[in-house]
């Protein structure tokens, strides 16, 4: 069975084309895809679906909390619909509450009455007030409540050791001490589970604008006031570089020699084309290259990985990519420091390219966590007021679920370019795997926006599961029609007596095959 276009044609009447492709179309691109199902990676961690969720803009408050008393639905406070979104898509991990406000952030600001808590400017992020009505208390229950780890950055760029290492203790310590006492006054009479701990956010830029050898020493010193509780352990993250800036591999050779006292490093990137550009009402130039943007990160990751390979051959350190995303200018009208922006087709795309390539090193990448959850940058979800939309990158996530946990397979392309301009890119892109349930399933990405692809492979049997793609290269979901894009059932055909797929142009996706 093909993909039902009529149906999706139907379905995506209501899109409103901003730009039509300049490529010139032509017959399907013949692709073929081999799957070695001998040649097995290491398991993909499930964290690597992780989500981030800072206090910036409306991702905190209207996004996850709208309050006890708010006309909203909601559980104890969290809005209902966001809470049973994300619980679908299984988010494995979440890390709070930053990004940049993580070092300008005192945890004390957020325990204790709400009513009594002090307001803050939030300087980072459009110099609002920050009421603290989220704090500790609520996001860890937050994280509980959506069945999600918890991942806390500490802020070591502006207190001291001694703050982080109570921040620790005040949240999962069982014993009987001063701060567990004010924890349990505060309605937590047992210690949470912080499974990973961040010493500090973005050392070279916002989280303390430090050297690379500085840092290093100050993330040794950090981690030696931090101490596990009783039974229990978790992962200390170190801040490392950015892929998005010159001296990421310097930075990621100093810390691996210099500096000790951590399990993990983080990497940060983002995929970004012209700044003074829109999520929406681009044209196909904008389009290949952020997409070559999003492409750029298995080439950084294979640099830094070989850097930490060279001082931990064995591999003990994982490398955790805790912020990327598609980065647009903030939509019109809207506060330039919220990040607020739409997500299209082609974000699901940069998310679709990512996650592949996440799968391809496995060995070394065991977390990374999209920027951001809700309602900033390239969120999952976006609200206003009582109206909530799942976004493209949501059902990317959805889809893209049995991967988690997945054993990913060996995977050989051989396709024509995509080429617009100066950019060449590959037509298709795929990753492969054995899901939990012992079931193979396969990712296709037709990165061209034009042509469809005919694609051959050497698997046996039928295939069959859902596709995301649209009329338009940003087609989008809004509040008034949040339903224009939505994956739909995709089947394969069968050539030869193996697996064969016609794949429209700019889709993505995801099947079983039986």
């Amino acid at each position: 069975m093909r993909v039902n276009c009529r149906a999706i044609a139907g379905t995506l009447a209501m899109v409103v084309i901003f730009s039509s492709p300049a490529s010139a179309k032509r017959a399907p691109d013949k692709v073929t895809v081999t799957v070695d199902t001998s040649a097995q990676g290491a398991q993909i961690n499930r964290n690597i679906y992780g989500q981030f969720s800072e206090h910036l803009g409306r991702g905190i408050y209207e996004g996850i909390w709208v309050g006890e008393d708010s006309n909203i639905p909601n559980i104890r406070g969290y809005r209902k619909d966001v809470v049973d979104a994300l619980r679908k898509i299984r988010v494995p991990v979440l890390r709070w509450p930053g990004g940049c406000f993580a070092d300008q952030y005192d945890w004390r600001d957020g325990i204790g009455p709400r009513d009594k808590r002090p307001v803050r400017i939030n300087f980072n992020w459009g110099g609002v007030p920050e009421t603290n009505t989220f704090g500790t208390h609520e996001f860890l229950n937050f994280a509980e409540l959506i069945g999600a780890d918890a991942y806390i950055s500490g802020n070591m760029g502006s207190l001291t050791p001694h703050d982080m290492a109570q921040w620790l203790e005040y949240m999962t310590s069982a014993e009987k001490s001063s701060l567990t006492e004010e924890r349990r006054k505060n309605g937590r009479k047992e210690p949470w589970h912080v499974k990973f701990f961040g010493i500090g956010n973005e050392v070279w830029g916002c989280g303390g604008a430090m050297r690379a050898e500085y840092a290093a020493d100050t993330t040794s010193r950090y981690s030696a006031f931090l101490s596990d509780p009783p039974g229990e352990t978790f992962v200390r993250v170190a801040s490392g570089p950015t892929g998005n800036l010159p001296g990421y591999e310097s930075f990621t050779e100093t810390f691996m020699r210099d500096s000790g006292g951590f399990q993990a490093l983080s990497l940060h990137y983002y995929s970004r084309t012209s700044p003074s550009t829109r999520a929406t009402g681009f044209g196909e130039e904008k389009w290949a290259q952020l997409l070559r943007s999003a492409l750029n990160i298995e080439s950084i990751i294979s640099k830094v990985a070989a850097i930490m390979d060279k001082y931990d051959p064995d591999k003990k350190v994982a490398l955790f990519v805790d912020e990327w995303g598609a980065w647009h200018k903030e939509e019109l009208g809207t506060n330039p420091g919220f990040a607020y922006q739409q997500s299209t087709l082609l974000d699901a795309e940069v998310a679709a390219l990512t996650l592949n390539i996440f799968h391809r090193h496995t060995d070394r990448v065991k977390m990374a966590n999209i920027a951001q959850m809700i309602n900033v940058i390239q969120a999952m979800i976006l609200t206003r007021k009582e109206k909530m939309l799942l976004t493209p990158t949501y059902h990317v996530f959805d889809m893209y679920s049995p991967f988690q946990g997945a054993v990913p397979f060996d995977v050989r392309i051989s396709a024509p370019e995509y080429q617009y301009g100066d950019e060449h890119l590959p037509s298709v892109d795929a990753s492969a795997g054995i899901g939990k349930d012992g079931k193979l399933y396969l990712a296709l990405v037709n990165l061209d926006p034009v042509n469809s692809a005919s694609v051959s492979t050497n698997l046996s049997g039928i295939a069959h599961g859902t596709i995301l793609t649209g009329q338009a290269m940003d087609t989008h979901n809004t509040f008034e029609a949040p339903n224009i894009i939505h994956p739909m059932p995709f089947a394969s055909n069968n050539v030869g007596g193996k697996v064969a797929f016609d794949l429209p142009a700019k889709s993505v996706a995801v099947v079983v095959v039986e």
